[in-house]
């Protein structure tokens, strides 16, 4: 953080380059005043932002590639599917100085999954932090592009039926796993136990590292996120709230932590030997959940970011190159 030097040998992931992007642009909004430090703030927000090339990063190809690294190039996923893209394609279509061509983002919602699911028809996709990050910055709400529009829903009822499904999938708890029920749900990418193989009741449990838990199709090894309950509060704070007096109250997940809760635990895997919990809880907190958990607050709270991104011109034009029509646009 204090050089911009690349870390280890990660790649140059252009979604969380676009998570960035759109914190410094948010930012720069906020800092009006006419002060030469908020002048900075404004100055580089902007700077940034038009330095993104975002055409480079489709690599030729219709849809935007996952990332690059100098050693190999470009990484062989693209973002396709319903995903947490949905910001990132936004951004790059309102870009002043490299922006997508709208044929990316059709390529994009070409590939979307809608589902019945526990009682819900919604777009699709299992881990329930997909359904949140662009969220964080854009208010969704009233505004459609074609796909919306042909469904009759916007995006924000979409993850608010998405938040449902979740809860409905932990009633239902089809694996059987410990303490899963209407007040104890959220399966997103996660950290968890495993690697790990222990037998429980007599069933041989199978327990991962860090993937990508998803709903209703797995995977699911009985590992939750508070982090991802939060950031679903301004969906369906109904069912979350109850979800997070559980958390607090009898799950105790916050009571030997200084920074709110770990990234996750799991009521069915023991744990080390001597931990307070009585079952497996991560020992991490990382950025990435932390800063949803502050900023879905606020907008349940008060709406702050997504005031304050209404005013930005580039997102606004990336919206309508989308072809997102409706509500406060």
């Amino acid at each position: 953080m204090q050089t911009g030097r690349r870390a280890w040998l990660c790649e140059l992931s252009t979604v969380d380059s676009a998570f960035l992007l759109a914190g410094a642009l948010t930012a720069a909004l906020y800092f009006d005043a006419s002060s030469a430090d908020e002048s900075e703030i404004r100055t580089l927000g902007d700077a940034l932002y038009r330095r993104a090339n975002w055409q480079w990063a489709q690599n030729q190809g219709d849809t935007v590639t996952h990332g690059w690294k100098p050693e190999s190039g470009f990484l062989n996923y693209r973002w396709e599917g319903y995903d947490e893209a949905l910001l990132l394609y936004v951004l790059g279509l309102g870009s002043p100085t490299h922006p997508l061509p709208e044929s990316s983002y059709a390529a994009w919602a070409a590939t979307y999954r809608w589902e019945h699911c526990y009682g819900q028809e919604y777009l699709y996709a299992g881990p329930l932090f997909t359904h949140q990050l662009s969220h964080v910055w854009i208010d969704f709400r009233g505004i459609r592009d074609a796909f919306m529009r042909d469904k009759g829903i916007d995006y924000f009822e979409n993850s608010r039926r998405a938040t449902y499904v979740q809860q409905q999938y932990a009633i239902d708890n089809p694996l059987g796993f410990k303490d899963y029920g209407h007040h104890c749900w959220g399966i997103t990418a996660s950290e968890g136990p495993g690697p790990d193989s222990i037998k429980i009741n007599g069933i041989e449990r199978q327990f991962f590292d860090y993937v990508g838990r998803g709903v209703p199709y797995g995977p699911d090894d009985g590992t939750l996120a508070p982090w991802a309950l939060v950031a679903s509060l301004p969906f369906a704070p109904e069912i979350v709230l109850p979800a997070l007096d559980y958390c607090v109250h009898q799950a105790k997940l916050t009571e030997f932590n200084s920074y709110g809760f770990k990234a996750s635990f799991n009521p069915s895997h023991p744990g080390a030997p001597g931990n307070p919990y009585g079952w497996w809880v991560s020992p991490w907190h990382f950025g990435l959940n932390q800063g949803p958990i502050i900023l879905m607050i606020e907008n349940y709270r008060t709406g702050l970011l997504w005031q304050l991104t209404r005013k930005c011109q580039c997102i606004v034009d990336g919206l309508r190159r989308a072809g997102f029509t409706g509500g406060w646009l």
